[in-house]
């Protein structure tokens, strides 16, 4: 499970239907309405919100917005009613290490849309997240260099 800090609309297509799935499955997990991956580090930052069920939505409707744009259908039916205009804290370190590891995916899966990419020096967060100072994640798993 990936729930990107980045903003989605520089995933790829696939990126963009695998982000939709799993935020639905971490929907359903912050509601309790499964028994798998409730554990999951991806969801530590939602937990820590005022309210899990109302952050995840509001990570669902920006995912939403972004793959309307794009002209796919998700089925927005999907998103819980409930909503948040809290801001979750992320550090710059994750949003950095988040913007490497889109990179190296995409060097492999995508690298036509990466092109368009390679411009930008200061990618801009999904509107949940206000960036603040700081390393990566201690939640994130990074991979041995």
């Amino acid at each position: 499970m990936r729930l990107w800090t980045l903003h989605p609309k520089y995933l790829d297509t696939r990126g963009l239907v695998a982000l939709w799935r799993e935020a639905l499955l971490a929907q359903a997990v912050l509601a309790g309405h499964t028994r798998g991956y409730t554990r999951h580090p991806q969801l530590i930052r939602f937990r820590n919100s005022s309210s899990p069920a109302a952050s995840i939505a509001s990570y669902l409707q920006a995912v939403h917005a972004e793959a309307s744009r794009r002209g796919f259908n998700f089925n927005a039916t999907k998103i819980s009613s409930d909503s948040s205009s809290e801001l979750i804290s992320a550090t710059r370190g994750q949003l950095d290490y988040e913007w490497a590891h889109l990179m190296a995916k995409l060097r492999a899966r995508a690298p036509s849309w990466l092109e368009g990419l390679k411009p930008l020096a200061h990618p801009e967060p999904h509107p949940l997240f206000r960036i603040v100072p700081g390393a990566i994640a201690d939640w994130e798993i990074t991979q041995p260099n």
